[in-house]
């Protein structure tokens, strides 16, 4: 009945409103062409007026559609309590009978302040089944800022109605809380607050509200949680809730109500990492300095080595300016030359881990330093390698759109023209170039399969088999994919004289060192009387010790 009423729609157009069109497909009736459209006005202007007609109601059904779709929803939502966010974002284990665990229902928590993180805050706790107090100075103000189930009062109002209490104020406005002092006497403090620069005080923020405030405990927690984790779930960002405090009960408090928000609470030690813990925001990729470094270094040595032999050589010897060509080609040459030698440095200190391992014929040595940081900084250099293999193919896909690739192809036509060449098919060539480009895109493709499992919402749903597999053997065989594409580029220009530029092998030559060394360190790894006593090692059987397995 639906199939039938959609193509009638279609052949014809009502003259009437959309909802007496509505109507009539609800109700079934049929509507011919000649009820919806006057034959007076001929068969052209029908024809048209109905497309305009059709549009025009499905324009209207569209827009209704998303409507009652988002009414539909925002009844749904306000239906439950607390709404989407009041479903747990961890399984929770039953917690009838366990008298560890305190219901959230019957736990009040206070929080001091209004800002965007105090109300993001408030939010999360609603949702979460808390019973939350917030103290404002301006309270009349602000309570639109809250939702309705919180309670916005003054702060001393606030501070008597709880025993745990969220500090969302700044550093330079615990002042103003003096005044709090007799009332907030053996209540739990948590400090949420941030410095705006590294080590920018002597003390730590925790610190400083904690001599403030004698008489209470303080707990450093929720600083590295942003305000839009709060409000989206632990789902859609960072799980983990750092603490630290003096107090081994004031921790396992603030524990519990992290764990009932769907966090995850980290004990961090005593009041004294409060600093450490203030300085992981500020921090920017900590992880990632000396991979991009890594990155730029190549990039620079590249780029320089094709300009010598791209611009710097003709430009001498010839008398050619090709300048042009540095925003794009130069670059899009560099780029692949980048990614290919970090690729080999994602497995490059493996090999190394494995020489170490069994040179020493234990694996209870300790790496040296630099190649545990190596070892560390794997995936960062594995996604500096993709980025810059992506960035290779889109300069390549935009090579035929420049201007110069244009004159240079019209130049080409015309000497061949009048040479008189009717045929310039090379055999050879083309093989090459369809090999290249095909070698080229299944490596892309095994490079985009790494990246994705390095993720971490991805990998935490694979086993560790899994995990190995992609990161381990694809990683290995997108190596050795990038190595048939580099040598299918280069084919037999390493032995032309005229690729040396000032005497400069050509670029890629020097890109597969470092690649055929871990290639054929991985082959020789996987012979057996190698691979057989590098597994005892690893299972911890050691030389020079007996009966060790």
């Amino acid at each position: 009945m639906m199939v039938k009423h959609s193509a009638m729609v279609g052949e014809c157009c009502s003259t009437g409103t959309p909802q007496q069109l509505c109507s009539h497909r609800v109700a079934g009736d049929s509507l011919s062409t000649q009820q919806c459209c006057p034959s007076s006005r001929g068969p052209g202007v029908a024809s048209g007026l109905c497309c305009w007609h059709f549009l025009i109601l499905t324009a209207w059904l569209a827009s209704w559609g998303r409507f009652a779709t988002s009414l539909f929803w925002l009844k749904q939502y306000r239906r439950m309590p607390g709404g989407d966010m009041a479903k747990p974002l961890l399984g929770h284990r039953s917690t009838e009978g366990d008298p560890s665990v305190v219901p959230a229902a019957g736990r009040t928590i206070g929080v001091l302040g209004s800002g965007d993180f105090a109300r993001s805050l408030a939010i999360r706790l609603v949702c979460s089944g808390f019973k939350v107090v917030v103290g404002s100075r301006n309270p009349k103000r602000k309570a639109c800022l809250f939702p309705s189930a919180a309670e916005v009062t003054f702060q001393a109002e606030a501070v008597k109605k709880t025993d745990v209490i969220f500090v969302a104020v700044f550093r330079e406005h615990y002042s103003t809380l003096c005044d709090l002092a007799d009332v907030l006497a053996g209540k739990i403090l948590v400090d949420v607050s941030n410095n705006t620069e590294i080590n920018h005080h002597k003390e730590s923020n925790a610190e400083y509200l904690a001599s403030l405030f004698p008489a209470c405990t303080v707990v450093k927690g929720f600083n590295v949680v942003s305000a839009w984790t709060l409000q989206s779930g632990a789902r859609d960002g960072n799980k983990q809730v750092l603490i630290c405090s003096n107090s081994q009960e004031a921790k396992r408090t603030v524990a519990e109500i992290a764990q009932i928000m769907g966090f995850t609470p980290v004990d961090m030690g005593c009041m004294s990492s409060a600093c450490e813990i203030e300085n992981i925001p500020l921090r920017l990729l900590p992880a990632w300095k000396i991979p991009i470094l890594l990155a730029l270094g190549l990039f620079l040595c590249f780029f320089t080595y094709n300009l010598v032999r791209q611009v710097i050589h003709p430009y001498i010897r010839e008398q050619k300016n090709k300048f042009y060509k540095i925003p794009v080609e130069v670059v899009n040459t560099t780029l692949p030359c980048v990614a290919y030698v970090m690729l080999s440095l994602v497995y490059l200190p493996g090999v190394l881990a494995a020489c170490s391992q069994l040179y020493y014929g234990t694996k209870y040595r300790r790496f040296p330093d630099w190649l545990d940081q190596w070892l560390q900084h794997r995936k960062q250099i594995g996604l500096l390698s993709f980025f810059c293999a992506a960035l290779h193919a889109v300069y390549s896909l935009c090579l035929p759109m420049r201007r110069s690739h244009r004159y240079q192809l019209i130049e080409t036509a015309v000497k061949q023209a009048m040479e008189k060449k009717m045929n310039i098919w090379v055999e050879e060539e083309v093989w090459r170039m369809e090999i290249y480009i095909s070698v080229g895109i299944i490596a892309l493709g095994l490079l985009s399969l790494l990246a994705i499992t390095s993720l971490p919402s991805i990998a935490n749903s694979l086993n560790w088999r899994e995990f190995s597999f992609i990161q381990s053997t694809l990683g290995f065989i997108a190596l050795v994919t990038s190595t048939l594409h580099t040598l299918t580029y280069g084919w037999s220009r390493a032995f032309d004289e005229n690729q040396y530029k000032f005497y400069l092998p050509p670029t890629y030559t020097l890109t597969l060192l470092v690649p055929c060394t871990v290639i054929l360190a991985k082959v020789a790894f996987s012979l057996p009387c190698i691979q057989h006593r590098l597994q005892r090692i690893r299972r911890g059987w050691e030389k020079g010790r007996e009966g060790t397995l």
